[in-house]
């Protein structure tokens, strides 16, 4: 996967993406017509276009003051490139809403929760049929991502994760419909975790984030350690104080008992007392 990123990179660029972005790029195939959903400032249409890796693309967002900008860009890139510049154009959308079958045959839906890509995705399920390459790149609910994935038809023919300004990132390839022979498909929880491709790969990326994970579920072990042993001390503690009132209370009871029955007898020889006056009288 690296070396996709580093081939782009031979290719003259006026935009510095982000090594995350630039890893979302190198999953577009060559030649495609691309839709990229959630947009922002649209550099990730332009450098496509830049590297001459595309035919087109739409560059499409739900928010006008991002795809604004993003038309700025575009502007400023068609300057550069002059007669070679290639076509994007923005529109405004949300998700997949205003793509037409036709338009695209490589959809790129990156950036977002885990929840919001599959909203996307299930919003759009006229078009799954008639766009053959689909990236994402989901930053939570990877777990229920892939289990979405595999539930609708779709199939994972890559994946790869970078590590870029101190986070994990993982960008998915995915097709729907049939299964190629060169795809893995997900099986059991860790596969849908962590992803089937890069654990029979066994990605460098994925075992520096499972080590990392790894040492901070230690670290918190570690703590429950300590305190159940202050737990164990406080509760025995607590177990002593609670004996001691229950005693306490038990020789209140008793006092309290011993008066009464003291109270009872003189009460008693009162009344024998009247008895004998009144007898002889």
């Amino acid at each position: 996967m690296t070396d996709k990123i580093n081939n782009s990179e031979t290719k003259k660029t006026r935009l510095r993406l982000s090594e995350r972005l630039k890893l979302v790029a190198s999953f577009v195939p060559e030649g495609s017509r691309v839709a990229d959903i959630g947009t922002d400032h649209g550099y990730v249409p332009i450098y496509l276009a830049e590297t001459g890796k595309i035919k087109s693309a739409l560059a499409m967002d739900v928010r006008k003051g991002p795809l604004a900008r993003a038309d700025e860009h575009i502007e400023e890139y068609r300057r550069d490139a002059g007669d070679a510049a290639i076509s994007i154009e923005t529109r405004l959308s949300n998700g997949l809403e205003k793509l037409h079958a036709g338009e695209a045959d490589t959809v790129i839906i990156a950036g977002m929760g885990g929840e919001l890509e599959i909203s996307i995705l299930e919003d759009g399920k006229q078009l799954w049929g008639s766009i053959p390459h689909w990236i994402f790149s989901p930053q939570s609910d990877l777990e229920k991502f892939r289990r979405y994935l595999k539930e609708n038809g779709f199939f994972i023919e890559d994946e790869a994760m970078i590590l870029d300004e101190g986070k994990f990132y993982t960008v998915i390839k995915a097709g729907f419909g049939s299964e190629g022979k060169d795809t893995v498909s997900c099986e059991t929880v860790p596969e849908y975790r962590f992803g089937a491709v890069l654990i029979r790969r066994g990605d460098a990326v994925l075992k520096q984030y499972l080590l990392k994970e790894e040492k901070r579920v230690k670290g918190i072990l570690k703590g429950f350690a300590g305190k159940k042993e202050e737990e164990l001390k406080r509760g025995g503690e607590g177990k002593k104080e609670e004996k001691e009132k229950k005693k306490g209370k038990r020789e209140r009871g008793d006092l309290e008992g011993g008066r009464k029955k003291k109270k009872k007898k003189k009460k008693k020889k009162k009344r024998r007392k009247r008895k004998k006056k009144e007898k002889k009288k």
